[in-house]
């Protein structure tokens, strides 16, 4: 593990080499709950016998720096091709949970010469009112906010033990309620029409049968050039989880075949 400063904030990064000469993979990861181990307790190591696998807390998050403000989308776009060029990564393939899906596409719209493919896990794709929604829920406060977020982290929670749970909700209230997360948000403009025309690589959608994402992404894939949307019986938003291992396998899938065409 190993910090890397970019655009002036310290990121915590992990690395799994992979085979000599592969190619990269970057592990994307959700908001406020979240950080670079839901990924590599579950995906990570595997996908590393295929690719040079790179994770890193989002700004903000994990053990990252907590900077008071730049949590736009379009921040965090910046963010990740920065750290790419710090750790000498040209174009690489994406993996993103939950926002670390609608980053991917965000990226892959703005650097297409830099994103390969895209694996959306339950990802968010920036329909119209996504930010306004998701900054609603942050900015709750009270019981009404504590049982929306477990309600919206309860597979996640669940994989932990209580210490660790608690810690996890100290700083998603450091960071809810001592960054501008929530007004970024709220500011945060959704993806185009013509922007998701406009991403060019490949990507494999994986999204829970039961998401209330799963109308969205559903019109998403029939914008996007090369898409193809999978959908996971009997799982939610919560995907990653709750069918961990049918996930791990089409990634791992996906990454070992290249990703030249879909489907």
């Amino acid at each position: 593990m190993a910090d890397v400063v970019a655009r002036g904030v310290r990121f915590h990064v992990h690395e799994l080499p992979g085979p000599a000469e592969a190619e990269t993979v970057v592990f994307l990861h959700g908001l406020v709950m979240d950080n670079l181990s839901s990924f590599y307790f579950t995906l990570a190591s595997p996908v590393a016998e295929h690719a040079r696998v790179l994770l890193y807390d989002l700004r903000g998050h994990g053990r990252s720096e907590r900077p008071p403000s730049g949590y736009t989308l379009d921040d965090m776009v910046a963010d990740l091709g920065a750290l790419l060029d710090a750790l000498g990564a040209g174009s690489v393939h994406l993996v993103g949970n939950s926002f670390g899906g609608l980053l991917a596409l965000a990226f892959a719209a703005r650097a297409p010469a830099r994103a390969r493919s895209l694996v959306l896990v339950d990802g968010h794709v920036g329909q119209r009112g996504w930010a306004e929604k998701m900054a609603a829920t942050l900015a709750l406060e009270g019981e009404e906010r504590d049982r929306q977020i477990a309600l919206s982290f309860e597979s996640w929670l669940g994989r932990h033990s209580e210490r660790k749970s608690n810690r996890l909700a100290r700083n998603a209230a450091a960071l809810v309620h001592g960054t501008s997360l929530v007004e970024d948000m709220r500011t945060s403009g959704a993806l185009t029409d013509a922007e998701l025309r406009s991403v060019r690589a490949p990507v494999l959608a994986l999204y829970g049968e039961t998401s209330d994402l799963r109308a969205e992404a559903e019109r998403t894939a029939s914008l996007l050039p090369r898409a193809e949307l999978r959908i996971v019986p009997g799982a939610s938003h919560s995907v990653l989880w709750e069918a961990t291992a049918r996930v791990r396998a089409d990634t791992v899938a996906w990454i070992a075949a290249g990703h030249r065409e879909v489907g």
